[in-house]
């Protein structure tokens, strides 16, 4: 077990069956890490079902559904210097936890590396991946695998004193791309984050989900990101792409009314990365408007 190095962050809401499996899976990896477990106001009696079945998973209990930001509270709990984020529908497999702690510890300057999501029952490769693979953003030469400028929370690991630093998941975003806001702040403080092709992570997609609601927010939170981080130019660019690639719906047409309601504040709190990692969004841009993962559907 991987007890001093590495603790295991798990989110969740209403999924207590799912839930159960990856915790009964995660306890018996042979480097298992302590687990805490933020359970984001269930109705389905996911927290008593775990505090009875896994007496060692620490459990916070949320009143309320806190999204992404309860993993902030999990990571404030956390006693060792890396945090792993798994979902409760993905499993970290053997060996990747203490493959994340090895490299978080071999190099200083590695705020989060990202490992190769096979998807469920298949395990074929998650659409996302070529984009990580291929990644074209320039790395220094003792970078382990390719750079990134965005991660996927659930196949990522995190120096914890570098996820402080940039405070976490924004409660603005809340859920849905909240990653993409956290890897350009971590980029802008001078953090690396890296693919990791043997760093194996498997995802079984709940059909307890309401992928409609999830594409407003992915929708909402991109744009927001966008006008958050990049020159106005670029922003208003990507936003443009963001918005022809979206069905023309209800859907769509509420998440650009969400954003235009949260103008105000993206305006006040907006501060534009440096031009070096501009640079490196703008590398990125052919490769997402050819990406399957990139689509918004639902």
């Amino acid at each position: 077990m991987d007890t001093d190095r590495i603790t295991v962050v798990i989110i969740t809401r209403d999924r207590r069956e799912q839930l159960l499996r990856t915790l009964a899976h995660m306890t018996a990896l042979p480097d298992a890490a302590p687990i805490i477990l933020a359970d984001n106001g269930s109705s389905d009696g996911t927290a008593d079902a775990v505090a009875a079945a896994f007496p060692t998973v620490q459990l916070i209990r949320s009143r309320s559904n806190l999204g992404a930001v309860a993993r902030n509270i999990a990571v404030a709990r956390a006693r060792t210097p890396y945090v792993a984020f798994c979902d409760d529908d993905t499993t970290w497999q053997p060996g990747a936890l203490t493959r994340a702690a090895d490299l978080l510890d071999e190099y200083p300057s590695l705020g989060s590396v990202t490992g190769r999501c096979l998807v469920a029952p298949d395990l074929h490769e998650d659409p996302i991946t070529p984009e990580m693979r291929d990644s074209p953003i320039p790395g220094p030469a003792w970078l382990p695998g390719p750079a990134l400028l965005g991660v996927m929370a659930g196949l990522s690991a995190f120096r914890v004193s570098a996820f402080d630093q940039v405070g976490g998941f924004s409660e603005r975003l809340w859920f849905g791309g909240e990653e993409e806001l956290l890897a350009l702040d971590l980029a802008a403080h001078g953090w690396w984050m890296c693919w990791i092709e043997d760093m194996i992570i498997h995802h079984a997609p709940s059909r307890r989900r309401d992928s409609t609601e999830r594409r407003r927010l992915g929708i909402r939170n991109t744009l927001w990101t966008l006008w958050l981080r990049r020159p106005a130019s670029s922003a208003a660019r990507r936003s443009a792409a963001v918005l022809r690639s979206a069905p023309a719906d209800r859907t769509t047409a509420g998440a650009v009314l969400d954003t235009l309601r949260g103008l105000p504040w993206v305006l006040r709190e907006r501060e534009v990365v440096p031009l070096h990692i501009e640079a490196g969004l703008i590398l990125l841009e052919e490769s997402q408007r050819n990406s399957r993962a990139r689509r918004y559907v639902g």
